[in-house]
């Protein structure tokens, strides 16, 4: 079996600050990490390894600067790694991003492909569906636990209020809960070993997209503006019991008309 894992490689939200001036987020000095949803799908495929001798690649599209969430992922123990780059991706929404990322997977050919379901510095839960749908194949969606069992996938997807479990053959694509698989750390010997390996790079070249799909002219969604909540610093406290504090919170909501 073999399974190509979609990565992205994101700035580390809980450092993130706003430029007041611009309203935009200063990515200077900020850390980038592999988006926790994506290396909790990353842990799946590597038990799955680890369970049935599967075949584990990692697929990223970025700048040059994403190889090294690539090369984390083979420290991992992941078996090889492909770095999608090409100025015509640039700016890129999620639907170019997944046309291009669902050509390079037909390229690459894979039993499974596993995402995360969301990316922290995006939150649209888009690109592995759209993935699927490009490659005309089954999509499982929000799995909190994935077993192999008799030559298919057994699919725990979760709900806001129940469980939900599925049988789906291969090929297939499943998107992954950050919160469901706790990512392994990177071991001595993969870490010696993934020195030895090459990152391939994949450019427009390499893949069959029309150029009118992707980068900027392919994206039907823009960014318009963006905006950040302005504070208060006027801030009133309250030590209160738990009774005389539901009260006041109510009353407050009420003034403000909200209840």
């Amino acid at each position: 079996m073999k399974i190509i894992v979609c990565i992205k490689q994101v700035p580390n939200t809980t450092e993130i600050k706003i430029d007041p001036v611009t309203n935009t987020l200063k990515r200077d000095g900020v850390p980038s990490i592999i988006n926790p949803d994506d290396k909790a799908a990353l842990e799946v495929a590597l038990q799955l390894k680890e369970n049935c001798g599967a075949h584990v690649d990692v697929v990223t599209m970025g700048p040059q600067q994403a190889e090294v969430a690539l090369r984390e992922a083979l420290a991992m123990g992941a078996d090889n790694a492909y770095l999608l780059t090409d100025r015509a991706f640039a700016g890129s929404d999620t639907l170019a991003t997944s046309t291009i990322i669902a050509s390079a997977i037909k390229k690459l050919g894979a039993d499974v492909v596993l995402c995360g379901r969301q990316a922290i510095d995006g939150d649209t839960a888009q690109v592995g569906p759209q993935i699927a749908e490009h490659l005309d194949i089954p999509q499982v969606t929000y799995a909190s636990q994935v077993d192999y069992v008799d030559g298919a996938l057994v699919v725990k997807r979760q709900f806001e209020d129940r469980y939900q479990t599925l049988r789906v053959a291969t090929p297939c694509l499943v998107t992954v809960l950050s919160s469901a698989y706790k990512p392994r750390y990177m071991n001595v010997a993969d870490i010696v070993a993934q020195d030895q390996k090459q990152v391939e790079a994949i450019t427009f070249n390499d893949v069959v997209v029309n150029p009118e799909d992707i980068g900027l002219k392919g994206s039907p969604t823009k960014v318009k503006s963006t905006a950040t909540k302005q504070f208060d610093k006027q801030i009133a406290t309250y030590e209160l019991g738990a009774e005389e504090a539901a009260k006041l919170i109510v009353d407050t909501l009420k003034q403000k008309h909200l209840i």
